[in-house]
């Protein structure tokens, strides 16, 4: 029987009052965003933000708390912007929505900054204290860190100083090693991976791609989940993929395309635990924690021939897309979904 846990990727919508705040102390233009040498006032109302997240996680039920990287003003592209040897150039669409990032443009060694391992002991903390307090039960929730993978962190870079594609990515893969090394002691790391869906890697590179998330993986003792997400993933990304030591690959199941991912999983294989995207971190529609289980069930029952110990429940991709209110809703839905999971017996098509 597997054991469901209701999480999240991270990278929470920011509240409104911490929009406002942040707006009259920080400013609107490119160069007023985090350096990672932000002021007393501004860290002050992060602090708040992520206390705020934090206590939303443990009152809605999630198994798995993260500090919410209210802070990544660029996204994923976050570890480098922060970078003392990385320029930050002009605004570049992230993905295909409309969000915004700074072009991070390397232009010297990249070594960690332990910005990352700074926040989730902070989240850490907050987490101890809201589990001890008697207003807030947190229960058995554990701690999640959060990281870009490597490749998609090299995606969305632009390399001014490595010889090679494939040695800014190996650079970029030492540079995660050191932040998740860095890490405070958690139960779950999550490392996102859209481009492996959105840009997939050519033949020189694929083989290398697993080669980094496995480094990165092997630096901290926590199950590391592999989170795909805007598509399905590409055969041969797949099978590449599938060679990387992690414990659990991630998909995007509220596409259009999972039968894609279902193809590659029944051809190739998949890991002994899954994350499964059942809520959409996109789209404002709120499902029931019951048709978020039959998505799970759904996907269980198309590889009747995996039996899975653990199945992450969360969302399709980073939920800050949503407004506040609509995401703490999505987050109860996948938190009852976890909770309430029926025996996996759903033989029809599973919901858009």
């Amino acid at each position: 029987m597997s054991e469901y846990v209701a999480t999240s990727p991270g990278l929470f919508p920011l509240p409104d009052w911490a929009k406002s705040e942040l707006s009259d102390l920080k400013g609107h233009q490119k160069e007023d965003l985090i350096t990672g040498n932000e002021s007393a006032e501004i860290g002050d109302v992060y602090n708040t933000s992520r206390t705020e997240a934090i206590e939303t996680q443990c009152e809605m039920g999630l198994d798995r708390i993260v500090g919410g990287q209210h802070r990544w003003d660029d996204m994923l592209a976050h570890p480098l912007t922060i970078h003392e040897n990385v320029e930050t150039g002009g605004i570049i669409r992230y993905y295909d929505n409309n969000n915004f990032y700074r072009d991070p443009q390397v232009t010297g060694e990249l070594t960690p900054t332990g910005d990352i391992a700074d926040e989730l002991t902070a989240t850490a903390e907050t987490l101890s204290e809201i589990k001890a307090g008697s207003d807030v039960s947190g229960g058995d929730a554990a701690l999640q860190a959060v990281l870009p993978g490597p490749y998609s962190l090299a995606d969305l870079a632009t390399n001014n100083y490595y010889e090679d594609d494939a040695t800014f990515l190996s650079a970029i893969g030492e540079l995660l090693t050191e932040e998740a090394a860095a890490l405070p002691s958690h139960e779950t790391l999550f490392l996102l991976e859209p481009s492996l869906v959105t840009a997939a890697p050519d033949d020189e590179i694929a083989p290398l791609v697993s080669e980094t998330i496995s480094d990165v993986a092997d630096a901290t003792d926590s199950e590391v989940v592999v989170h795909t997400y805007f598509g399905a993933l590409d055969e041969k990304t797949y099978a590449y993929l599938m060679d990387a030591s992690v414990s659990a690959l991630g998909f995007d199941i509220v596409g259009s395309d999972r039968e894609q991912t279902l193809y590659n999983v029944t051809e190739y294989g998949v890991t002994t635990d899954i994350a499964l995207g059942v809520a959409d971190g996109q789209n404002t529609l709120v499902q029931s924690s019951e048709t978020l289980a039959e998505r799970a069930n759904w996907f269980q029952n198309q590889v009747p021939s995996a039996e899975f110990d653990t199945v992450y429940l969360t969302t399709s991709a980073e939920p800050f897309y949503l407004p506040v209110n609509k995401h703490r809703e999505k987050l109860t839905a996948l938190a009852g979904a976890a909770t309430n999971n029926p025996a996996v017996t759903t033989e029809t098509e599973v919901e858009a």
